[in-house]
């Protein structure tokens, strides 16, 4: 019986210490949303996404295929197509009570642009290229973990090397991304990262290493990233900076996990507040001076995930 009690305080904690690291990236990424300029903004950009990919990794597992990928189909799809129509219909009311013209107003045209997605959305959509990039990432990544089930194994240098090439090819080469499918090979990348994160001993000489590497992506030494149109700065220093901020959160994370409740809280309504905070930016961004915008933009979400975990529309938008 103790040894089942201490797995599920063990298990327990490391949900913890993984909703405060989501915490932590949420926050990034609705502040990165508000600051949009300077060198706030582009510390912010260095490592959010980066962030949640490397989670993601982090608690990857090899998975039966076909059920793996029906239920990643249906658990990410049917909350961002929720998401998207209710935005949709909002922006249809929101728009003119401003005495402005709807975002999307020439239909049937407009259905293109927002079936491709991506790119393609903006203003209150900014954040949805994000869950079908990471559905698809997980996917494939999940195909080769099935493979090759040890992140360590030598034989994956035979899919990194060349998902590396292509990711920093595409970038370069396309500006468009639909349903954020151009981010895929670099979002494989550090799902791979994270996934090979637990499989590394962790030692505090890690640490210097690792800040002068964080420091040069939070200082602005090193370009900043925009994953959503897969700029990803200078190739391996700047997503590699992201990546060496990332690792030190998730390290912090774990430490703090035990007394920072407000960011576990943050961190489990993070899906919400992600699908939701461009719209509060959108909509009342010129009403409200920048910090308590932010604000809302957490607090708002935060609180409709609370009313959605108690109705039956939890089975739609959770």
């Amino acid at each position: 019986m103790e040894n089942r009690g201490h797995d599920a305080a063990t298990t327990q904690f490391r949900l913890d210490w993984v909703d405060v690291a989501r915490g932590i990236g949420i926050i990034a990424v609705v502040a990165g949303h508000i600051w949009t300029r300077g060198p706030v903004r582009d510390a912010l950009y260095s490592f959010h996404m980066p962030l949640f990919f490397l989670l993601s990794g982090l608690l990857s597992r090899p998975r039966p295929i076909g059920s793996f990928t029906r239920r990643q189909i249906t658990g990410q799809m049917r909350p961002y197509a929720a998401f998207l129509i209710m935005l949709l219909i909002a922006d249809q009311i929101i728009e003119p009570m401003k005495g402005n013209a709807p975002i999307y107003r020439h239909w049937p045209q407009d259905a293109g642009p927002i079936l491709l997605g991506g790119t393609w959305l903006g203003g209150p959509f900014i954040i949805f290229w994000f869950v079908p990039c990471l559905m698809v990432a997980r996917i494939a990544f999940n195909i080769a973990l099935n493979r090759w089930p040890d992140p360590l194994d030598r034989r994956w240098v035979l899919l990194i090397a060349p998902l590396a090439l292509l990711a920093y090819g595409l970038g370069w080469q396309f500006d468009a991304s639909p349903l954020g499918l151009l981010t895929v090979p670099m979002a494989m990348l550090l799902l791979w990262v994270g996934a090979a994160w637990p499989h590394v001993r962790w030692r505090n000489g890690l640490i210097l290493p690792l800040g002068l590497l964080a420091g040069a992506g939070l200082s602005g030494l090193v370009p900043t990233l925009n994953m959503k149109v897969a700029d990803y700065g200078w190739p391996l220093l700047s997503i590699g900076a992201g990546v060496a901020t990332s690792l030190l959160l998730l390290r912090l994370s774990a430490r703090v996990a035990r007394f920072a409740w407000p960011l576990q809280h943050i961190g489990r309504a993070s899906l919400v507040i992600m699908y939701l905070h461009g719209a509060i930016i959108h909509y009342a961004g010129l009403s409200f001076p920048k910090v308590w915008l932010f604000v809302l933009a957490l607090v708002a979400p935060y609180l409709v995930w609370q009313l959605l975990r108690l109705t039956p529309l939890r089975r739609v938008f959770l």
